[in-house]
């Protein structure tokens, strides 16, 4: 396992919070790049200046995580959330957070009414999100304030990295600390002539903010966005054949279920490269039409006059819970077809 990845799952980074991470990856990268910087709204930019300074590409991977933002506390001590992200609430009851506070972080349960004291017709009924608790011990509000919690306090839901079988793994925000692990790789590994750009961005989960202003300031001409793609290989999946194992997603187009709109369509250039690098270095892949959201690269792609982009992602099931599942065998590919790509980009723009 890698210790990398471990040390990336344990750290915590919800959409507006991502300093923790932040920090980590600055010293990381440090000896790795050229100049590091970070923009108005927090996103880090690492920056690999090559001899020809064209293309300058830029490669884009989120920091931050779903999360929960307190709201109320009650007289009882229990505490109310705003969701920070896309939460299912059906995968979120009954598991462990920490609430992140000035005085360090607080352990907590996600809690609602046991199965006992429901009633059948509540048994049959979604739950709402407003029915969901944070239980963190207290006994009324003041226990809660004397732990230093207060509204506007970050929460995180806590899984451990699992390893499983046929090198798959499973744990928390792998959407997009596998994203954050393979653009890390690509930095430390790539040997481009042109500049070569690492956007670590924020508050994605809330409206790929950070992608927009960092693609403003740095101006590529050409953009990849890094993310996970919704896997289809598991029971009740219809209409896709998205795989984990069969390699990273090339997207060809995203945005919402009913149309496709607010999202993003592959620049034909940029595909054409991704595929035809895969191909001739026996890179598995699989193209992807993604319905139900989308990813950095929108916000990228509509930035100044336009940028032709692209968008890889590894395919991971369970997405926005405490135990998305991907195969590393995807990731390693990832991190090669990007490696090859930029061998060939210079060919094209």
């Amino acid at each position: 396992m890698s210790s990398l990845l471990k040390k990336l799952l344990e750290i915590n980074a919800a959409s507006g919070f991502e300093n923790e991470m932040r920090e980590f990856l600055k010293e990381r990268l440090r000896p790795v790049v050229d100049e590091i910087s970070t923009d108005s709204l927090g996103t880090l930019i690492c920056s690999k200046y090559g001899p020809n300074k064209k293309p300058k590409v830029m490669i884009a991977a989120h920091m931050d995580e779903i999360g929960m933002l307190i709201k109320f506390i009650d007289e009882n001590g229990f505490l109310y959330f705003a969701p920070l992200g896309g939460i299912h609430t059906q995968a979120i009851v009954n598991q462990s957070v920490i609430i992140q506070t000035e005085k360090g972080p607080i352990p907590g349960i996600l809690g609602t009414k046991s199965i006992h004291q429901q009633s059948e017709k509540e048994r049959k009924q979604p739950l709402e999100m407003d029915s969901i608790f944070i239980d963190v011990g207290a006994t009324n509000r003041e226990d809660v304030e004397n732990l230093g919690i207060s509204i506007g306090n970050p929460v995180i839901w806590q899984s451990p990295l699992k390893e499983l079988a046929n090198n798959r793994v499973s744990g928390k925000a792998f959407d997009n600390r596998i994203g954050i692990y393979i653009l890390i790789n690509v930095l430390e590994q790539a040997q481009f002539d042109g500049d070569l750009i690492g956007a670590f961005t924020v508050m994605e989960e809330i409206g790929l903010r950070g992608a927009k202003t960092s693609a403003f300031s740095i101006e590529p001409d050409v953009g990849l966005a890094l993310d996970v793609a919704a896997a289809g290989d598991y029971p009740s999946i219809k209409h896709s054949n998205i795989k984990m194992g069969a390699g990273p997603t090339i997207t060809i187009a995203s945005g919402r279920r009913a149309s496709l709109g607010g999202g993003f369509v592959v620049h034909p250039k940029v595909f054409r490269l991704l595929v035809d690098v895969a191909k001739k270095n026996d890179i598995p892949y699989q193209l992807e039409i993604f319905q139900g959201g989308t990813t950095d690269v929108t916000s990228i792609a509509l930035s100044r006059g336009g940028i032709p982009c692209g968008s890889i992602g590894i395919p991971a099931r369970y997405l926005h819970t405490p135990v998305e599942l991907l195969s590393m065998k995807d990731v390693e590919n990832a991190i090669k077809l990007i490696l090859f790509a930029l061998k060939k980009i210079h060919t094209i723009f």
